[in-house]
């Protein structure tokens, strides 16, 4: 090689390596150990839940009416019946209590239960429970009497919540990623919710076991589907008629990974939604526009640090949710083991 070139090139190669040390140099004195100066990220990139902790008050419109302590370490589930008892799942039994909050009747159950659904004064069997084990349904009479259990539906089988009306009853399967419907015998009559592209159905998305169905005045199913942040409505035989629903931090969207963890529906339509991660309880109108909180997370996370834990035995358990016949809305607390029961303003 030509000297002359031979020099030009070490003289570059010296230059790259020079330029090398002097960007580590400047990287390394640059590090913030302790994290005292912050990420250096610009504020577009800040993960700050201290903002939605608070609701902004013109946003509440309920108000709690009344408290029920229910007497159980680990309560999952609530649901209403005939002359409005409430109902609640929990510590191997379900519970009865009159709207007063008076104890009405305890059942005890051979294994823990996730969901349950009480069958109304206007069913045919008023008072009727079916009560949703991990993977199958077991069925008790109004007086507590132990009655059908059914199979499970799957080997993946995880019953997160029920639905009844009239001759029509529906099984969500966080497991299965499916919805299965039943007559009141337990004769399955078939499924929802499987992916077909020709029928505009995209399939439920539940990366965590909260998977509810609730349904409605119209007569259509309303399911969760918590992944893709929607509320999806179906036919009995299981053709996707609207849905709703997006993702996002503010009040009017669903937070986190997958939600609302669980919903109910009032009488004339709109839909109760309860949140998981930032607990909050809001009510949208029957097509999913947002209309009011019923209570935030001042109430329902006293203790902030529960909303970020991610071990099991700390982490802040989601609220169930059920309505009466007086659209009255009531919230299973896990935290305070209590029923707050919830009037409008």
């Amino acid at each position: 090689m030509d000297p002359r070139k031979k020099l030009l090139v070490n003289v570059a190669i010296a230059a790259i390596v020079a330029l090398a040390i002097g960007l580590g140099t400047v990287a390394w004195l640059r590090i913030d150990p302790s994290g005292l100066h912050g990420s250096g990220l610009p504020d577009a990139y800040s993960y700050d839940l201290e903002q939605y902790q608070k609701t902004n008050p013109a946003l509440v419109h309920y108000t709690q009416k009344t408290q029920i302590p229910v007497g159980m370490r680990d309560a999952r589930a609530v649901a209403t019946g005939p002359d409005d008892r409430i109902y609640v799942a929990g510590d191997k039994a379900i519970r009865a209590f009159a709207p007063d909050g008076k104890r009405l009747q305890d059942i005890a159950l051979e294994q823990e239960a996730g969901c349950l659904a009480v069958v109304g004064a206007a069913g045919a069997t008023p008072g009727r429970i079916y009560v949703g084990m991990r993977d199958h349904v077991e069925v008790f009479g109004g007086d507590g009497s132990r009655g059908a259990v059914w199979s499970r539906p799957g080997k993946r089988a995880v019953l997160t919540s029920i639905a009844v009306a009239g001759e029509d009853v529906f099984v969500a399967d966080a497991g299965s990623l499916l919805v299965w419907h039943y007559d009141p015998a337990g004769k399955l009559l078939g499924q929802i919710g499987k992916r077909d592209p020709s029928r505009e159905i995209s399939g439920f998305i539940v990366p965590s076991p909260y998977f509810d169905v609730a349904i409605a005045p119209d007569g259509l199913l309303r399911v969760v589907n918590p992944g893709a942040h929607r509320i999806e409505a179906f036919t009995f035989d299981g053709h996707l008629e609207l849905s709703w629903g997006k993702r996002g931090m503010g009040i009017e969207a669903f937070c986190g990974c997958c939600n609302p963890s669980n919903i109910a529906i009032l009488a004339d339509g709109r839909v109760v939604t309860a949140e998981k991660g930032i607990p909050r309880v809001k009510v949208y109108s029957e097509s999913g526009e947002f209309e009011c909180v019923v209570v935030g997370p001042e109430t329902l996370a006293p203790n902030r640090a529960a909303t970020v834990e991610t071990r099991d035995e700390l982490r802040l358990h989601p609220v169930d949710l059920a309505v009466d016949s007086h659209s009255r809305i009531l919230v299973l607390d896990p935290t305070a083991a209590a029923v707050r029961i919830f009037e409008h303003k």
